[in-house]
């Protein structure tokens, strides 16, 4: 959902946005060849998959301008890293 309406957004607005995988897609066995708007942070090959979202999320962080948080919970995986944006001094824009 978020992807689409970037997506929209870009014809509107001089954005440039990406979507970063926690994990190396796969294609029935195929190599992955990457979209245009996504991308697989160097390193996350080498991180256990049980934690690749916790490491991606805070490799987000470290490259992010602004971060786009949609939380329904103040617990969880997306609260955590709402909170972590926040103490790093990132504009947080919570929808």
């Amino acid at each position: 959902m978020a992807q689409k309406i970037l997506r929209d957004l870009t014809r509107i607005y001089p954005i440039h946005y990406e979507v970063v995988l926690a994990y190396l897609p796969k294609e029935q066995g195929k190599p992955y060849e990457q979209v245009s708007d996504t991308l697989v942070p160097d390193g996350i090959e080498s991180v256990h998959p049980r934690y690749a979202i916790v490491w991606r999320n805070r490799w987000m962080i470290e490259k992010s301008d602004y971060v786009i948080s949609y939380i329904r919970h103040s617990y969880g995986g997306a609260a955590r890293f709402t909170t972590l944006a926040e103490r790093k001094k990132k504009e947080v824009i919570k929808i």
